[in-house]
């Protein structure tokens, strides 16, 4: 079978296997994304204003997070020049101000929590429920229909409902989204890919708020869904981890007494201490998904920064590299499942096996480019409208490289006691936009893996 063949065939059997994945938890992270699509005169004027100079420092390597306009802009160009998305927390309040100022485009459902929330639930129709640190009428608007709830205190109990009948108007946590096109160009610089920089101007996601519903009430919600997806902890740091931590490994462990498979979903993590933390915290993880920049920063956290470096200097990224740290991370931590998700392919590392680990990766590969080709992706039929879009030629190498170090075959391979599967993803030339295609892909290809398991 053709690859085209393989996506076909993916598809319609993750939409028949749809309804018997059960409902999923997400947590913690829901927020409110002010999408701006940048300028290259109006960036460069800005830049021009902040100091040049002063500027380009912080394009060349990141701050721990944003105390000041030009750490802002040079963070910016990090990402524009990288043709890669970074996140950092804006700490400082006239940072802030200028960020409001400078406006936006359009508002959206942001999160990690809050875009699977949709996807799964408003697209998908697989019950969720979801953990919103900050209920504000603006972030409930931005809940779509279906099976979305969230827990309520009523009478004494805990109830389920909708978002935007919880009735609450809590603070906006706002997320500011700067995305460029491919070719974006500003003073030297031109961005090999679509991408963005995310500031994160909010005092509840960043210091993992987690909601007293859930500190009290958690072990009850466990016993209402299937399966798992955790994230949001990439903005702490060394000052305010510890305590968070403590209620996320409750809650882990909580989920593991059940037998619920619970994923991690990575982001960028600026603080090395909390990246260890995180390291640490995996063995109590079923699966993880990350992207080349954020495997990169964990091999650097377990003191494997040659392979780090290997895994930053290709485009795409080196599927040998991204296979050895895969590798590394399952010896280290036992996670079950590695999900890496990179510009022109997807592999997922595997304790073990099945086709419907790389037809997962199919799957998600086409709702990733269906998001891309349409801006959203409106139900799990409009899925199909992806089908037509290209497989990514330019990824042939890496299919090769696969089959002569690996002897991969039909996307799977036998790796020192692993099952490893690669898909080449489609390639939209001019996406509509890029946020939210990591969750995308994420939440799609771990619930895909058991739409596909109980169809058979």
């Amino acid at each position: 079978m053709s690859w085209d063949d393989l996506y076909a065939s993916a598809l319609e059997m993750v939409r028949a296997g749809i309804g018997g994945v059960g409902s999923v938890l997400l947590a913690y992270n829901t927020n409110v994304d002010a999408l701006h699509h940048l300028r290259g005169d109006d960036l460069k004027a800005r830049i021009k204003a902040a100091g040049r100079e002063e500027v380009l420092r912080y394009s060349e390597e990141l701050p721990a997070s944003i105390k000041s306009v030009p750490q802002l802009l040079g963070s910016i160009l990090w990402s524009v020049r990288r043709g890669k998305a970074a996140e950092l927390f804006v700490e400082n309040g006239p940072v802030r101000t200028y960020m409001r100022r400078w406006g936006w485009d359009e508002l959206r459902m942001g999160g990690q929590a809050g875009i699977m929330a949709n996807l799964l639930g408003g697209a998908y129709g697989v019950p969720v429920i979801v953990h919103v640190p900050q209920l504000s009428r603006i972030q409930a608007g931005l809940f779509r229909d279906g099976p979305i709830y969230v827990p309520k205190v009523e009478n004494r109990g805990l109830s389920f409902v909708h978002p935007r009948e919880f009735g609450g108007d809590e603070d906006d946590c706002f997320h500011y989204i700067y995305e460029f096109p491919r070719g974006f160009r500003v003073l030297d610089f031109e961005a090999p890919r679509e991408n963005r920089f995310i500031g994160a101007a909010d005092d509840y996601n960043t210091t993992l708020f987690i909601r007293d519903e859930f500190c009290l009430h958690f072990d009850w919600i466990a016993s209402k869904v299937d399966l798992a997806v955790i994230s949001g902890l990439q903005a702490l740091t060394r000052e305010n981890y510890r305590g968070p931590f403590e209620t996320v490994r409750e809650h882990i462990e909580a989920l593991n007494e059940k037998s619920i498979p619970a994923h991690l979903e990575f982001a960028f993590t600026p603080d090395k201490t909390v990246r260890k933390a995180i390291l640490d915290l995996l063995p109590a993880f079923w699966s993880v998904g990350l992207n080349e920049v954020e495997l990169a920063s964990i091999m650097e956290v377990m003191g494997e920064k040659g392979l780090a470096e290997r895994l930053l200097a290709g485009d795409p990224a080196d599927p040998i590299a991204a296979t050895e740290a895969m590798l590394k991370l399952a010896g280290r931590t036992g996670v079950r499942r590695i999900h890496f998700h990179t510009y022109g392919y997807y592999l997922a590392l595997t304790a073990y096996r099945g086709e419907f680990v790389r037809d997962a990766l199919l799957f998600a590969a086409l709702a990733a480019a269906a998001k891309a080709k349409l801006g959203d992706v409106p139900s799990i039929d409009e899925v199909v409208k992806a089908i037509d879009v290209p497989v990514n030629e330019k990824v042939k190498p890496v299919e090769e490289a696969l089959a002569r170090e690996y002897g991969m075959r039909r996307g799977i391979a036998e790796v020192s006691g692993y099952q490893l599967a690669f898909v080449p993803t489609k390639l939209v030339e001019r996406p509509k936009s890029t946020v939210g295609i990591g969750d995308t892909i994420s939440g799609s290809a771990f619930v895909g893996e058991f739409a596909l398991r109980g169809n058979g």
